[in-house]
């Protein structure tokens, strides 16, 4: 079952509203004493229903829960949809120049406190959760997924694990490693983290950058799993197609 509803956000533009949707997991009501774990994402418009999501497909993530009964709530909010691509803006945690898109100050941290200290306590206040870092978890694609890398590595101390799907790295790689290498991080600290084979080609040295991370990540002792997959594109369809990888990763040797 998800909930939509509107909530006001402090957007790079403005107070603005924008659309939250809350899963709740198969049995949540008939079973009224048992506590989940949370998984925040990123861009959710595009998690749950085709009719909501940017490019007409969503990660369909309503269906595969339901159909494979995970004991998991998701709490999403929707990205910034400005014509002047503040969503760049908002989900960078670094200022950065591209030659197509133009440059961006990086309100990450913006984003990432409304997530802590707004979205985070409703959801625990509303919702029967398992609020400890270790049953916290936080997800995303492309831009979504390296605000989901930064979340793990800055806030390590609210989000135990994360899923970063086509990670863009590229935005700042060298500040990405440096923030890996000084984190303080906990013990039991989970991450997966993916690329598609055909979007590899898609920023100069990606192969690269991406390997180049991960070995920076499991020097840091993180249980890491990382892939890159055959044929995968920079698509919702194809980030829908790794949902078993990412739960498996999510959920490895978790107490419930």
């Amino acid at each position: 079952m998800v909930r939509k509803w509107s909530v006001p956000y402090p957007a790079v533009g403005g107070q603005e509203e924008r659309d939250a949707y809350l899963y709740l997991p198969v049995g949540y009501e008939e079973e009224p004493g048992r506590r989940y774990p949370v998984l925040y994402m990123f861009d959710g418009q595009n998690v749950f229903w085709d009719e909501d999501a940017t490019y007409g497909k969503s990660w369909g993530m309503e269906r595969f829960l339901d159909d494979n009964q995970v004991p998991l709530i998701v709490a999403a909010l929707e990205c910034n949809t400005g014509r002047n691509n503040e969503r760049l803006d908002e989900y960078s945690p670094y200022r950065f120049d591209d030659d197509h898109w133009g440059h961006f100050d990086g309100h990450g941290d913006d984003t990432m406190e409304w997530f802590i200290r707004e979205f985070k306590p409703w959801v625990d206040q509303n919702c029967r959760t398992l609020p400890d870092r270790e049953h916290t978890f936080i997800a995303g694609s492309s831009m979504g997924g390296l605000m989901s890398l930064y979340a793990l590595f800055r806030y390590n101390h609210i989000y135990g694990r994360a899923a970063a799907l086509s990670p863009s790295i590229w935005v700042a790689p060298e500040k990405l490693k440096a923030l890996v290498a000084r984190a303080a991080l906990q013990p039991g600290t989970v991450l997966y983290m993916d690329y598609g084979s055909r979007e590899m080609g898609s920023h100069n040295g990606m192969r690269r950058d991406f390997g180049a991370f991960g070995a920076k990540v499991m020097a840091r002792g993180v249980h890491l799993t990382m892939r890159i997959v055959p044929g995968g594109t920079h698509s919702e369809a194809s980030w829908e197609r790794q949902l078993p990888f990412v739960m498996e990763t999510l959920f490895y040797d978790l107490e419930l």
